[in-house]
């Protein structure tokens, strides 16, 4: 039986409710990627930054030959400002794939070139119902989803004056929130979840000196939701990659919020079945809490990898979050249960 590691529920859920309230859609990430890089010099660990903005840590292990690699995303959903409008108020373009029903009616911010956030709210243009007879019924579309400003603006002139303009990023409130029953509800769950439960295991390795059988990179990455986040600046030694990402719950779905969830295949293919079964196995071996799912409008930067022409043993697996890409929710049990199998995991031998 492989030892099952304690689970520092405080100081994940602390580190995840930092990390869901720094803003970071895809392409707008450097203010998140500087708090995960005071973590990692905290830890005192090595550490490289790509290109692309992400962070790779690395842990040499026994054997430095055959690399294993997990790597979780920090980037979320967000807009981009698509056109200032005649009345000050502002189109979006969406970054990452949600609907427009999940945003309406949500606070965000407005980032500008200036450095300046500026407050919104996103709301249907028909709105009030004292004046649209379809508020209720209009579509919930590009051409009819906008900001309100909380800034004095009656035109584009007065709000472009406020440094806003096409381009500019655009942020949703993350409503971060726990209860004493142990439900944690927030927007962004998905990834920064698996991303505090990544920096968790590192800090554990490190500060304990616990020596992982073979090489091991904990890879944070930056553009997951826009398809290619982790697959580049991958070791040439790697031989097994693991994205630790959301378990998808749903009509027809096994995952759930209370283990940890193991995806044998979504849109992209199935995954690696050895490394699929050797997760299963330590879940089996452990007694850890687990369920095995498909999902099929889900893509990750395992695969994402492989479609980058990686040679490596892919898998995925993740805390289960409710309701994803909109207001999701999970609970402490499926952070410990997917906490425990990523020890058990990196601590294990690598399969021949």
């Amino acid at each position: 039986m492989v030892e099952v590691k304690q689970f520092d529920e405080q100081g994940v859920v602390s580190l995840l409710k930092r990390l869901v309230e720094t803003p970071s859609p895809s392409g707008y990430t450097e203010r998140v990627m500087d708090v995960i890089q005071a973590e990692l010099n905290d830890i005192g660990t090595t550490f490289k930054k790509t290109n692309k903005g992400a962070l790779i840590a690395t842990v040499k292990g026994k054997d430095d030959s055959r690399h294993r690699l997990l790597t979780a995303h920090v980037d979320t959903l967000g807009a981009m400002v698509k056109e200032v409008k005649s009345d000050g108020r502002l189109k979006l373009a969406m970054i990452g794939g949600f609907n427009w029903n999940a945003v309406e009616g949500e606070y965000c911010q407005i980032h500008t070139a200036s450095g300046k956030d500026i407050r919104g709210t996103i709301l249907m243009h028909q709105t009030t119902v004292h004046v649209y007879r379809n508020a209720g019924t209009a579509e919930r579309n590009a051409d009819n989803i906008e900001v309100r400003i909380d800034e004095k603006v009656k035109n584009a002139k007065e709000t472009r004056a406020l440094g806003i303009e096409v381009g500019d990023f655009v942020s949703f409130d993350a409503r971060f929130e726990t209860t004493d029953n142990g439900f944690v509800k927030s927007r962004h769950l998905d990834d920064k979840a698996s991303t505090a439960l990544l920096i968790d295991l590192l800090r554990n390795v490190t500060e304990n000196n616990i020596e992982l059988p073979n090489t091991t990179h904990f890879y944070i990455s930056n553009n997951e939701e826009i398809g290619y986040g982790g697959n580049s600046n991958i070791p040439e030694q790697t031989v097994e990659y693991i994205a630790v990402d959301m378990g998808a719950i749903g009509d027809g779905q096994t995952s759930d919020e209370y283990t940890v969830s193991i995806c044998a295949k979504d849109s992209s293919g199935p995954y690696h079945y050895g490394l699929t079964r050797h997760l299963t196995n330590l879940c089996e071996t452990s007694s850890i809490p687990f369920k095995l799912d498909i999902y099929p409008y889900y893509g990750s930067d395992a695969s994402a990898a492989i479609r980058a022409g990686f040679d490596v043993r892919h898998a995925l697996f993740g805390p289960g979050i409710e309701s994803s890409h909109a207001l999701e929710r999970t609970h402490t049990d499926s952070l410990q249960a997917t906490a425990q199998l990523l020890y058990a995991y990196v601590t294990s031998d690598m399969m021949d």
